[in-house]
């Protein structure tokens, strides 16, 4: 019978593009695991329609289509190295954050004790604050040319558009200083994943 006392709460940072959620979702072929994607809050967030509302008075009609926001325009006026780009991003980030927050905070309160781990998948974990709400913290770490062959590919992003964005995060070496442990997603996702679950598996003894 196992001793575990709680369920742990793991999260996951690395650059844009590093397979944090592929690694994660390949957990729950060693334990029972719940993903939280930030990311996926985040869209949600932009259609609560006070948000919307706020998101307006900031930044105008120009990042709505129709009634709804349109993600690309807001992220051209919220990711870049100038100034008023990052004015920009702290403007929305006052806006999405402490509601994706509380979004979080509600999946957290509604895991059950069947859960071994469950794992928050955010692109702006420190930025934002989020990583109080984890007992470890990990890192998956990627090449910088195998993350952008596949921003390439899904997202059509140039070496630019994926510098630009990363510009906007705590950088590669902050996130890997706060981190337990460092995944080496350099070779196979089997491998990273065991890496990754061999590290859980001690935690939760």
């Amino acid at each position: 019978m196992s001793t575990r006392k709680k369920t742990l709460v793991v999260g996951i940072l690395g650059g844009i593009g590093s397979g944090k959620s592929a690694v994660s979702r390949g957990l729950s072929k060693h334990f029972k695991t719940y993903l939280i994607d930030a990311d996926r809050v985040g869209h949600d967030v932009l259609g609560i329609p006070t948000v919307q509302d706020d998101i307006r008075q900031a930044f105008g009609d120009s990042v709505f289509d129709g009634a709804e926001i349109c993600r690309k325009s807001l992220a051209r006026k919220v990711f870049g190295s100038e100034l008023h780009h990052k004015q920009a991003l702290i403007e929305l980030e006052k806006i999405v954050h402490p509601e994706i927050r509380r979004q979080v905070e509600k999946q957290l309160a509604e895991i059950t004790s069947e859960t071994d781990v469950v794992v928050l998948d955010a692109a702006v974990m420190l930025e934002a604050g989020w990583n109080d709400l984890c007992d470890t913290v990990v890192f998956v770490d990627t090449p910088f040319e195998t993350r952008l062959k596949r921003v390439e590919e899904n997202r059509g992003w140039t070496a630019d558009e994926l510098r630009r964005r990363e510009a906007s995060q705590v950088s590669l070496e902050d996130k890997r200083a706060v981190s337990e442990l460092i995944v080496d997603n350099s070779g196979s996702l089997e491998n990273a994943v065991q890496q990754l679950a061999a590290f859980i598996d001690k935690q939760l003894r």
